[in-house]
């Protein structure tokens, strides 16, 4: 999401870094270019001026001027007022309240409401950040798009959680009150309402969301805004927030091209904090919102904590450890452990999401090694080990010619790209056996000190020669 904010403000204090001595002039040309890297990022004109505004005297000040390094000083205030106009650290969302908690999320059409509240369901009955687990039942109000009903409810469906059906003959405002009485019936810890999506500037619809808020009294209500919104999410935010009193905000589609100026924007307009932010339309795809983590992915600085807390949620510690037994105990890594590795791989996003989460010269090398990364490359991976026999992925050696040519051809593939993946897998099933032997003395042993060939696409792979990846 803010990539190119990343690489305008990267270029604006990559020049102050190695500096021993930083002068006013020097400082207002960089504070000219951060000004500008903000407002091509689509930030608010408001939150821009108020940001220089602190951040300049700080600059000026006995703080960086009597430092050492005055460039990894200038960072550090960059980084910590970028902190405090995403807001402060620990926001969390409330449930403290006599259960049902009703938690109602309103927005713009399009914004994402019916697939975050599916995400929140999942991300409550899991009970996520080691909170407790939580029934959840989901319900729309929805009466203008029956297509909205009928997507909760499969999402529901898919995710085991309770769904409180919408009678489309009825009021908005009866349905939510149906809702509220159903799921005090099922005894249900958290009630999650999906309302329809409206203009900021359409009175009658701004009443309705209104006159639901009133009837059904939520706990938390949260505005759901789309990252791509521009400058237009200032506005409705600052609308939604006149109208509701909100508790709380979730920025959708945070994994796209956006320029990531509403997460700047928004919080600082309704003073209220971001809680969750969507990165996929994954049901598993959402992340609790971190401004200190937000602000040093955008300054380049990776996000390692949150990359760790992922691996940790959706890797599956039981396949993990399985597969580490199976490698002491001398038996061989084969194909289905790699599509296993594979698969965990692409549940997480992806390379790209996880590059996004390391330092950028940390991922800028990784992904300048021979190969890179490809995340088409990984599917077709996946796609070819698909394609193979359960005796092939246990035995690749029986791989032949022709049988190279079927799978291909299943695969939608050449055949000099199994032949590619052949090759690869050699090489770490090679390196697998020697970890086997001897642990982490007996991998470093085999590699000499350096890493392999990186995998997939050649050398580079998953995250600069790390074989099989970290998944």
């Amino acid at each position: 999401m803010f990539d190119k904010l990343t690489e305008r403000l990267a270029g604006a204090v990559d020049a102050l870094r190695g500096r021993g001595r930083l002068t006013e002039d020097n400082i207002a040309d960089t504070l000219r270019q951060v000004r500008m890297a903000l407002l091509e990022a689509d930030v608010a004109l408001p939150v821009v001026k108020a940001f220089i505004d602190a951040v300049k005297p700080r600059a000026l000040g006995a703080e960086v001027q009597k430092s050492l390094t005055p460039g990894q000083v200038f960072v550090k205030v960059l980084h910590e007022e970028l902190v405090a106009v995403m807001g402060p650290a620990g926001g969390q969302l409330d449930l403290r309240a006599v259960p049902p908690v009703v938690i109602l999320l309103a927005g713009l059409q399009g914004a994402g409401k019916t697939t975050t509240a599916a995400k929140l369901a999942r991300w409550l009955a899991e009970g996520q950040n080691q909170g407790p687990k939580r029934r959840v039942a989901l319900a729309s109000t929805d009466i203008y798009r029956p297509a909205a009903i009928t997507q909760l409810e499969r999402l529901a469906t898919q995710l085991g959680a309770g769904f409180i059906p919408t009678d489309t003959s009825r009021t908005p405002v009866q349905i939510a009150e149906n809702a509220l009485a159903e799921a005090k019936r099922g005894v249900y810890d958290v009630l999650i309402l999906d309302t329809a999506g409206r203009l900021h500037i359409d009175g009658e619809m701004m009443s309705e969301v209104q006159a639901i808020d009133a009837a059904v009294q939520p706990h938390q209500r949260l505005f759901v805004v789309d990252s791509m919104a521009g400058q237009d999410a200032v506005n409705a935010a600052k609308a939604f927030n006149d109208a509701l009193d909100l508790t709380g905000v979730i920025l959708t589609k945070a994994d796209g091209d956006a320029r990531g100026g509403a997460a700047l924007s928004v919080r600082h307009v309704t003073g209220k904090p971001i809680l969750f932010v969507g990165m996929g339309e994954k049901v598993e795809a959402l992340e609790p919102f971190h401004p200190e983590r937000v602000a040093s992915r955008i300054l380049g600085m990776g996000d390692v904590v949150a990359l760790v807390e992922q691996v940790q949620s959706q890797v599956s510690q039981e396949k993990a450890a399985a597969l580490a037994q199976k490698l002491q105990k001398g038996k061989g890594f084969d194909l289905t452990d790699l599509r296993e590795q594979l698969s965990q791989l692409q549940k997480m996003g992806g390379i790209g999401a996880l590059m996004d989460k390391l330092p950028a010269q940390m991922a800028q090398a990784a992904g300048n090694a021979p190969g890179g990364f490809d995340e088409k490359q990984l599917r077709r991976q996946v796609a070819m080990i698909d394609s193979m026999t359960p005796r092939e992925r246990r035995r690749p050696d029986v791989i032949d010619g022709s049988r190279k040519r079927r799978i291909a051809a299943g695969a939608g593939v050449q055949v000099q790209d199994v032949n590619r993946l052949l090759k690869q897998f050699l090489q770490m099933q090679k390196v697998m056996k020697q970890f086997g032997k001897g642990g982490m003395k007996g991998l470093m042993r085999s590699l000499g000190g350096r890493l392999p060939g990186g995998f997939p696409g050649g050398a580079g792979g998953f995250g600069g020669g790390n074989p099989g990846g970290r998944a």
